[in-house]
């Protein structure tokens, strides 16, 4: 007989935290809106793009993870959450509803905030060194460093969120932070 297996639940009655939701497809912006009309701690990472149209060039916001926003929210507000409008399910890893650390919300709120482009996608596990950016607004943030067209990309694994970032760091700017353990390539980056 195999043991019952309990699923973890890192809601907190008093102290708040950091999870994700998932939304309607292009709804992410108007659930923050109604997130936050409702006192709810609400950030929807967003980028600026270029988009050209048959007569016209405009700069559009657009969300960079598509059908998430992220909340903190202490054990109360969950259900508040769950019943605004757009929002589907919070996000779980194997039925575990995880807490999102602190230091990666401060890691993806830098990232979003800096104006590079950059792209997300779900985490691909990738070999190579370890990186750390060692000026600039992102300075302190590691990842793996990605080889790309004579380029250097820079892979930043969010690791509880399960994406992960690919922006383009000036080489001089980053610093040899070792190799990643096989552990390590499991469980994602420690800060």
């Amino acid at each position: 007989m195999k043991p019952i297996k309990s699923t973890e639940n890192h809601l907190d009655a008093r102290e708040p935290r950091w999870f994700a939701v998932y939304t309607r497809f292009k709804s992410e912006k108007r659930v923050q809106k109604r997130l936050l009309e409702q006192g709810i701690q609400a950030y929807l990472p967003v980028q600026q793009l270029t988009r050209r149209f048959q007569r016209t060039t405009r700069r559009v916001e657009l969300p960079l993870i598509s059908c998430y926003v992220f909340t903190r929210i202490t054990k109360f507000q969950y259900v508040q959450v769950l019943n605004t409008p757009g929002v589907l399910r919070f996000v779980r890893f194997s039925q575990n509803l995880v807490a999102i650390p602190d230091w990666e919300m401060q890691w993806l709120q830098r990232i979003a905030g800096d104006g590079r482009p950059l792209e997300a996608g779900p985490i691909g596990w990738q070999t190579g060194d370890e990186v750390e950016i060692i000026s600039g607004s992102l300075a302190g943030i590691r990842g793996i460093l990605v080889p790309h067209d004579q380029k250097k990309n820079v892979v930043i694994e969010l690791v509880n969120i399960g994406f992960e970032l690919r922006l383009v760091v000036e080489p001089a700017l980053l610093r040899y932070a070792g190799k990643r353990t096989h552990q390590q390539q499991r469980e994602g980056l420690s800060p």
